[in-house]
C-alpha cells in the first residue's frame, strides 16, 4: 500500500523488518547513552535563589551526612538532619537537595512542618561523578540554613 503524500511517512502497519530494526537500534542508542552533566555549580546557585530568593544562608542547624568516597555513583547513602524544636513558632519549612555535575542540579525537595516532630532525612542517591552536595533548610521564620560536602564517586573503587 503506498502512502499518499499528506500521509504519516512512518505507517506502522507496513514496517518491514529492515525499517523496524533500524528505528529500534536508533531508540536503544539513545537510552544507552550517558546524560551530559547540565548542572554546574553556577547552575546550583542559579538553583538555590530560585527556591529561597535573595535570603542570606547561614552555616549551622543542618548537617549533611555523605560518604567521603563512594564507591558506587549508582547508589550512595545521604542523610540530612536539621537541628530545631519543629514546635507550631520554630519549625523546618523544607529541606532541598542540589548536586552540582548531575544532569538536573535540583536533586530532592522535603517538606516539613510541626506535626512531623523532627527535620531529618535518609535516602540514597545517583551521583554521575566526584561532585558537591548541598544540603538548604528553610525555616518558618524565614531565615536560610546551609552545609554542603564533596563526595568523590570511584569506579570499583579504583579511582574517578
Amino acid at each position: 500500500m503506498a502512502l499518499a503524500p499528506d500521509e504519516s511517512a512512518l505507517d506502522f502497519n507496513e514496517i518491514d523488518r529492515r525499517r523496524f530494526l533500524s528505528i529500534g537500534s536508533s531508540g536503544l542508542a539513545l537510552c544507552l547513552s550517558p546524560f551530559p552533566a547540565f548542572a554546574t555549580p553556577i547552575k546550583v546557585v542559579q538553583a538555590v535563589k530560585k527556591v529561597i530568593g535573595d535570603t542570606t544562608m547561614q552555616q549551622g542547624k543542618i548537617t549533611l551526612r555523605v560518604p567521603e568516597i563512594a564507591e558506587n555513583g549508582n547508589s550512595v547513602p545521604l542523610g540530612v538532619s536539621v537541628e530545631s524544636p519543629m514546635t507550631p513558632k520554630d519549625f523546618v519549612e523544607a529541606l532541598h537537595l542540589f548536586a552540582d555535575a548531575n544532569p538536573n542540579p535540583e536533586t530532592a525537595s522535603f517538606y516539613f512542618g510541626p506535626h512531623n516532630g523532627k527535620a531529618a532525612i535518609t535516602t540514597r542517591v545517583r551521583l554521575a561523578q566526584t561532585q558537591k552536595v548541598v544540603a538548604v533548610a528553610k525555616m518558618s521564620d524565614g531565615s536560610v540554613w546551609i552545609d554542603r560536602k564533596e563526595i568523590k564517586v570511584t569506579i570499583g573503587g579504583c579511582g574517578g
